[in-house]
């Protein structure tokens, strides 16, 4: 069985970089129109751009997933683009200040919160409703921190544990409409977030892959792949589940 997303529709927010747009791309690859969103408009058109060059049709829509009313017009501009919607995958996050918990800034809590938890939350509230006619996929991009506790990104860690409890409550409450939800957990993936953490401090970087089984970090092509495959047929009877994809790290 091979996978075939000609006439299906995905949508990715945080997709104008790393893990997003290589999701984006692979959707294409596969035959599937693609949604890209994201805050970052050049980035954002350029993903489209590529999508195109893959012979898929796309579609940029500006999208800060922590505004309600900017996740309803993304879903609604979808869905009047494309007049459904078959995959969404809830990408967009960021890291947030590394700070200890006791002296961890209450601005960047609340922004971390903001973005990697309410707009997962915002986001499947309104990709529910066009799938439940059809069914559907929903993937959100956790990450091991949802897992493991991560040393001074209390919001980060917080945030990605959430995911994963939303997760399983929406793959429960939707599982009669044939609509799937799961989390993939990345482990450190090479990514515009990531790099610059050990950008010019190989010793971190070392002590990092000291970590991790196969000694190498993830590249996005490796979090895209399980992504669309939660999304395929392969993994019909998949669902409230929150992946590892580590390298053997929690092994």
């Amino acid at each position: 069985m091979t996978m075939n997303f000609n006439e299906n529709v995905a949508l990715v927010t945080g997709a104008a970089s790393g893990i997003g747009r290589e999701t984006a791309l692979r959707f294409a690859e596969l035959g599937a129109s693609v949604v890209v969103a994201d805050v970052d408009s050049d980035g954002g058109e350029d993903t489209v751009n590529q999508v195109q060059a893959c012979g898929a049709d796309g579609l940029f829509v500006r999208c800060d997933v922590s505004d309600p009313q900017d996740v309803a017009r993304l879903v609604q501009q979808a869905v009047s683009r494309f007049d459904r919607l078959d995959f969404a995958v809830n990408n967009a996050g960021i890291g947030g200040p590394w700070e200890p918990l006791h002296s961890y800034p209450h601005e960047g809590w609340d922004r971390v919160l903001a973005v990697n938890l309410t707009g997962v939350f915002y986001c499947m509230q309104e990709e529910i409703g066009p799938m439940i006619e059809r069914g559907g996929s929903i993937v959100n991009v956790a990450s091991l921190a949802g897992k493991l506790g991560l040393p001074n990104q209390a919001a980060y860690t917080a945030s990605k544990h959430a995911v994963i409890g939303l997760t399983r409550v929406a793959a429960q409450e939707v599982a009669r409409h044939n609509i799937r939800v799961n989390a993939v957990c990345p482990v450190f993936t090479e990514t515009p977030l990531f790099n610059p953490l050990i950008a010019g401090n190989p010793g971190r970087a070392e002590k990092m892959l000291e970590r991790i089984p196969m000694r190498r970090f993830g590249v996005p092509r490796d979090i895209a792949d399980a992504i669309v495959w939660l999304c395929s047929d392969h993994s019909r009877f998949i669902t409230g589940q929150a992946i590892n994809l580590d390298g053997g790290m929690t092994a």
